[in-house]
């Protein structure tokens, strides 16, 4: 609730660049390889898809730029298609930037290995390089367990000396070569035409799509800007983009400077070394000073420095990935529990979730960073797509209202047309070597939340039926008490959670299995601290009064039947923890005091219903007779809809 913490975790541009900025320049360790390789013999019209892809970053960042003046308060591309296209485009946004941010994490792990390997002898890779990275994933999943918070600050000396030593490889390279750029401009173009004569237009064509759709991983790193959004400093707009400003020009710089890079100093693919590992070695392979020769130790540098920024990548999959559950949480398309905060503010259910699923993907593909990628740039433009559209139709909602509707119209309809066009050119391309799986995952996905939403809408319904019978409930004014509660006498405490049928049908049920036993009410609540409150005073502000407004009300409703009746709460991101620690201080306050918990139960208990609905009346009811603490669990029927021929 401390004001000054919000200043002291939000970041300014430049801290947000190195913070925001690691999972996009990390891509340039294997974006680029990746569409270089798909040239094969046309290693030439390397220029032409430099150029490519440095106007593509450009143009989806201005792109995303505009996106953040429309949601200031961030949320990426999940919220943007639910705002903008509806809610089922939103689920299928969500779903495939899930099934990402898991791929982030398989793929950032791989190439890191990949990157550090390039540098050990050749033997080692075949009998320890898998190995590695499973070992490495492990590490990550239990670090994120523990709650590891990675320091931007501790991650500025490995960013930095990224950009460094990427910065001179990559300019060592093409001012090393200048006296041959007019050559190889002139050869690429004459080379083209030649090709072009040879096999036509369109097949020449296609060659330069085909790899430049096979290097979308290059892209990868932009959606994380306006993810983080609500981790900038104020102002968060300005700030924001100019972080976007910054991610677009080092990447794009990064990305064409390493494509040119291999085509200036002969770079081509080694079975056992990275791309990057080859260009360092021609660049600084031979240099010396006197008798010491350093380039080697450049060499080193340069991969060690791509391998660990790969390694912070992979967070993005773990921090990224649970939020994102967190927000469908928050709207029930996944389970509920995914939209709580643990004690150590991380989502424990989503990192053992994005981390068996990182290790599954790398057991499916053997690490092949080659598999890896196409996988991953499938759905980076399905949210990318979907995102583009949104954009697109909005501005077109908009056009009598802006002055500048078909500036901005033609800036996401061309991005949209470009990422729809790679999206269609990499499942058709790829689909055997892993793009059915992608497609496959993120349907099922994509299903799998329609069924959870379905569930939770019909549950819904029936606590809707509970609140209009027992919130309008007539009661017979009583005498309000005016003492308070006796020490002495019996307290029926009622933990509740918000305002609802269920508390009310609670108390009612202790009035019937206990009718005269208690004159003395206690209503306790604890407000959680979630994915949807955590981001700044106002919210925990707000949260604070919603949970004190609704324990009012159940106080003002026991008084009204004539009892006495107080409340106590506590905010915090446990609901278990907070309830149990509030009880043990009633129960040292009220010595007769016996805590009371309503249950939703189901007509019929299906094998799935504990994964969509928490059972924390049951755990908080261990805790507390563990601690010597009477808890009573009470059943609130739930009749399922019955199905009509």
């Amino acid at each position: 609730m401390d004001p000054r913490i919000f200043h002291h975790v939000s970041l300014a541009a430049f801290l947000a660049w190195v913070g925001l900025g690691a999972d996009g320049l990390s891509s340039s360790a294997y974006g680029p390889e990746e569409a270089f390789k798909a040239l094969g013999k046309h290693a030439y019209l390397a220029v032409l898809l430099a150029l490519m892809t440095a106007g593509t970053v450009f143009l989806i960042s201005a792109a995303y730029s505009k996106m953040i003046e429309l949601f200031p308060g961030g949320g990426g591309g999940y919220l943007v298609a639910t705002k903008l296209l509806g809610p089922r485009f939103g689920v299928v946004s969500g779903s495939a930037l899930i099934v990402d941010y898991v791929l982030t994490i398989s793929i950032s792990v791989s190439s890191g290995v990949d990157q550090i390997f390039s540098i050990l002898p050749e033997e080692w890779h075949g009998r320890y390089n898998f190995g590695s990275k499973v070992i490495v994933l492990g590490l990550l999943i239990l670090l994120n367990l523990r709650g590891v918070k990675e320091s931007v600050m501790i991650l500025v000396p490995i960013f930095l000396l990224f950009v460094a030593s990427h910065t001179v490889m990559i300019l060592v390279a093409i001012l090393g070569n200048f006296s041959q750029l007019p050559e190889v401009f002139s050869n690429a173009a004459l080379d083209a035409q030649k090709t072009s004569s040879a096999i036509g237009f369109l097949p020449m064509l296609f060659i330069v799509l085909r790899a430049y759709s096979l290097g979308g991983g290059t892209y990868t790193g932009i959606e994380a800007v306006s993810n983080g959004v609500p981790v900038l400093r104020e102002p968060k707009v300005a700030n924001a983009k100019r972080t976007m400003l910054y991610m677009a020009v080092s990447l794009a710089f990064m990305a064409s400077g390493i494509m040119l890079g291999y085509l200036l100093t002969g770079a081509r693919p080694h079975p056992t070394k990275v791309m990057n590992a080859i260009l360092a070695e021609k660049v600084f392979g031979s240099w010396a000073l006197g008798e010491f020769a350093f380039g080697h130790t450049l060499v080193i540098v340069t991969l060690v420095s791509a391998g660990g920024l790969l390694f912070v990548a992979a967070q993005t999959g773990f921090l990224d990935g649970p939020r994102i559950l967190a927000n469908m949480a928050t709207d029930s398309w996944v389970p509920r529990r995914f939209a709580q905060l643990s004690d150590r503010l991380v989502t424990n259910n989503g990192i053992w979730l994005m981390g068996i699923a990182a290790l599954a993907t790398l057991l499916y593909t053997r690490g092949s960073v080659g598999r890896l990628v196409v996988m991953y740039a499938i759905n980076v433009f399905v949210t990318f797509s979907l995102t583009l559209l949104g954009m697109s139709r909005h501005w077109i909602a908009e056009r009598k209202r802006s002055a500048e509707w078909k500036r901005n119209l033609a800036l996401h309809g061309t991005g949209f047309f470009i990422c729809i066009s790679i999206l269609a050119i990499t499942i058709y391309e790829k689909f055997g070597e892993g793009a059915w799986l992608t497609v496959v995952v993120t349907s099922c996905l994509v299903a799998c939340a329609f069924l959870v939403k379905r569930h939770y809408s019909r549950v819904r319904d029936q606590l809707r039926r509970l609140d209009e019978t027992l919130l309008n409930i007539p009661v017979r004014e009583h005498d309000q008490p005016t003492a308070e509660m006796p020490r002495e006498e019996p307290v029926a405490v009622m933990l509740v959670n918000g305002f609802s049928g269920i508390g009310i049908h609670t108390v009612l049920s202790v009035q019937n299995l206990f009718p005269h036993q208690y004159k003395n009410y206690l209503f306790v609540s604890a407000g959680v601290i979630d994915s949807a409150t955590f981001k700044g005073v106002a919210e925990l502000g707000a949260l604070k009064k919603q949970t004190i407004e609704d324990l009012e009300r159940y106080v003002a409703f026991a008084r009204r039947l004539g009892f006495r009746a107080d409340f106590r709460y506590d905010i915090g991101t446990d609901a278990v923890d907070d309830l149990v620690e509030l009880c043990e201080g009633i129960r040292k306050e009220y010595p007769r005091s016996i805590f009371y918990l309503g249950q939703l139960i189901f007509e019929n208990d299906r094998f799935y219903y504990r994964l969509l609905h928490n059972e924390t009346a049951f755990a908080i009811q261990r805790r507390l007779q563990f601690a010597g603490l009477q808890a009573v669990v009470l059943p609130i029927r739930v009749l399922e809809p019955r199905r009509t021929a």
